[in-house]
């Protein structure tokens, strides 16, 4: 609705900027279509005809004869360097034919790079917004620290105390390169819909990650000297005072539903799994 859309709205997915493979060349017929666009971006040889071989996929460029970089998985290779005018390229001709938003897959949360995608889109497309994938695939603590160190670097502030390529390491958590790293991170969903034309975060599979770190701790607490207070202290007592409906998980699971269809059918000869003596009383 904030789009002035009510039957729908298309996300186009468009190309990914570290991609760097492709499973087609495109079909063109003139020169400087969008099939003739796209092929430009392949990393292509020139060759006279007496140079071709046996199997050899070649292609008229230009009026050139030309074969793309081919690898043994039969994907064809990108010149170096053109993620990013693949990405514009595809994003306005996504815009340009019926979808309403782009998702852009990044290599890295940069909030620069982002916006300057969406910079040149918008000289073509001006209201054009972005979907972005505040991916669990990103390593958030390293990335942006990386960030503050190449800024601070480039300011000329003193980074000595710093190891670039172990700025994961705990030992850094408390620093002040850290903190500020921390704070960019809980701004960047702020810093990026203003300056990088970010209408809707979203964030792939962090219960995957969740369940997999809880499952992971409590096993640990549970196996080890904890024991059972492993899961009490550490699940069952936050679900209460946290006023997580799922601590009362036979409600959950739908017991209350079967007691009624039971007594429905039943009457008061009906076997229900509630009542008074129910365990889910316990929790109020």
């Amino acid at each position: 609705l904030e789009l002035g859309v009510d039957d729908g709205v298309i996300v186009a997915r468009t190309d990914s900027l570290g991609a760097g493979l492709t499973k087609q060349i495109a079909v063109t017929h003139t020169v400087g279509d969008l099939g003739d666009q796209y092929n430009s971006f392949l990393d292509l040889e020139e060759l006279e005809h007496a140079d071709m071989e046996h199997g050899d996929v070649i292609i008229n460029h230009h009026g050139k004869l030309m074969r793309p970089k081919r690898l043994p998985s039969n994907l064809y290779q990108f010149r170096k360097g053109t993620g990013e005018d693949r990405c514009v390229l595809d994003s306005i001709t996504s815009l340009q034919n019926g979808a309403d938003l782009l998702w852009i897959e990044t290599e890295k949360p940069h909030v620069a790079q982002i916006g300057g995608m969406v910079s040149r889109i918008r000289e073509v497309i001006p209201n054009a917004k972005l979907v972005y994938n505040n991916s669990p695939s990103f390593n958030w603590t390293l990335n942006f620290r990386q960030q503050i160190f190449d800024a601070w670097s480039e300011a000329g502030k003193d980074v000595s105390a710093y190891d670039r390529d172990d700025l994961m390491s705990v030992a850094y958590d408390d620093t002040e390169l850290a903190a500020e790293a921390d704070e960019r991170i809980r701004t960047f969903q702020a810093d990026s819909a203003r300056e990088a034309g970010i209408f809707h975060h979203l964030i792939t599979l962090p219960t995957y990650h969740t369940v997999a770190l809880s499952t992971d701790n409590l096993a640990k607490e549970y196996f080890g000297e904890q024991g059972m207070l492993g899961y009490v202290k550490g699940v069952q007592r936050k679900e209460i005072r946290e006023g997580i409906a799922c601590v009362k998980h036979q409600n959950m699971a739908g017991s209350d539903l079967g007691d009624e269809h039971k007594e429905y059918f039943a009457g008061d000869a009906a076997l229900k799994a509630g009542g008074k003596d129910n365990t889910m009383n316990q929790f109020g």
